[in-house]
């Protein structure tokens, strides 16, 4: 995937997606939803890490759903760019935080997401059932099965990106499950992989 097919953002949902990067500016000087050192290269760095992910799979299915939310990279990018090319699915939302959860709240109702922000531990919610999981930046490979087993339908799909030890992870994992994997290029660090898991279960 190159760089440009991860900016290739539909017209319609850039109007958005520069609010919500206004909203991140602001809110992150009371509450640390980025590093500061990350906001001038914010759109690169965050946005259009999150954007590639919508690249991989567009076939989200019925219901998409994103653990360990905090600032909604990539959920809340998923999500409006889902919403702006006319998919009507579920989007479920999970942050333990209760500080981010209002974040993402107040960026559902400003961009009319119509998405659930669930403000809870994953470990603690019912299971979603979510054809697509994504996270990041959350946990360890190894944990991350451990809630797609939870959390993801039968023969649903996660998106999970990772960087330049995510070959190790991937090993470690492995000793404690099974799940089939594409390890896709990522277009923000040449190094870092997008792992496409799926049929997640114990060894």
């Amino acid at each position: 995937m190159t760089r440009r097919q991860a900016g290739n953002i539909p017209e319609a949902a850039l109007p958005g997606l520069h609010r919500y990067c206004d909203l991140i500016r602001h809110w992150t000087s009371r509450i640390n939803l980025v590093a500061p050192s990350t906001l001038d290269d914010l759109w690169e760095r965050h946005v259009l890490d999150s954007v590639q992910l919508f690249h991989v799979k567009q076939d989200f299915g019925d219901h998409y759903a994103d653990l360990g939310s905090g600032a909604g990279l990539p959920g809340l990018v998923i999500a409006h760019l889902l919403r702006s090319t006319g998919r009507n699915c579920q989007i479920t939302l999970v942050e333990s935080d209760l500080r981010k959860a209002t974040f993402l709240r107040t960026v559902n109702r400003e961009l009319t997401l119509g998405i659930t922000v669930i403000s809870d531990r994953i470990e603690r919610i019912a299971p979603l059932k979510a054809t697509t999981l994504t996270a990041r930046a959350l946990a360890p490979l190894m944990k991350l099965c451990e809630f797609s087993a939870i959390h993801l339908e039968k023969d649903g799909t996660a998106l999970f990106p990772k960087g330049a030890s995510w070959e190790k992870e991937v090993s470690e994992a492995r000793q404690a499950w099974q799940f089939d994997l594409t390890a896709h290029h990522s277009i923000t660090q040449a190094q870092a992989r997008i792992l496409e898991i799926g049929r997640v279960r114990h060894v």
